[in-house]
């Protein structure tokens, strides 16, 4: 596995969750502390920037990782979880609802997040001459 899949992966998988606790959080932090709403974090616009961070960086991981394992499943959780983020930003609040909205976020990014998970697991497990694995000799 390359360093620069690791790393992404990584970064995927920390995005993921990343927006997952922006999911669950925000709203209790803009009730507990109204001093949060100055921040605009409940807006569109963070969930685009987002999903900006996170299409390459899963779709390139994935791709990475599948070339070396051949587990084309996991490239096929990761893009089920990008998909469904995607509909969530494009279809928005307005169309589905704030509740629809982050169910669809949070399923999709545990796709994702999931999907990278077992992706860096198989990668590390290999073992290959050319492999930059923390854990490869």
């Amino acid at each position: 596995m390359s360093r620069m899949q690791t790393v992404t992966d990584k970064l995927a998988i920390g995005l993921s969750l990343g927006c997952a606790i922006h999911c669950l959080s925000v709203p209790i932090l803009l009730a507990m502390l109204p001093g949060m709403t100055a921040l605009q974090l409940d807006t569109e616009a963070f969930h685009f920037w987002m999903l900006v961070a996170v299409l390459p960086t899963s779709i390139y991981a994935l791709t990475m990782g599948c070339k070396q394992h051949k587990r084309y499943r996991l490239l096929l959780l990761g893009l089920i979880g990008l998909s469904l983020l995607v509909l969530a930003l494009a279809l928005g609040e307005a169309r589905i609802g704030e509740l629809g909205e982050k169910i669809l976020t949070l399923i999709g990014g545990a796709f994702v997040a999931l999907g990278h998970w077992l992706n860096y697991r198989l990668c590390q497990t290999q073992n290959h001459e050319n492999c930059a694995c923390p854990n490869s000799e």
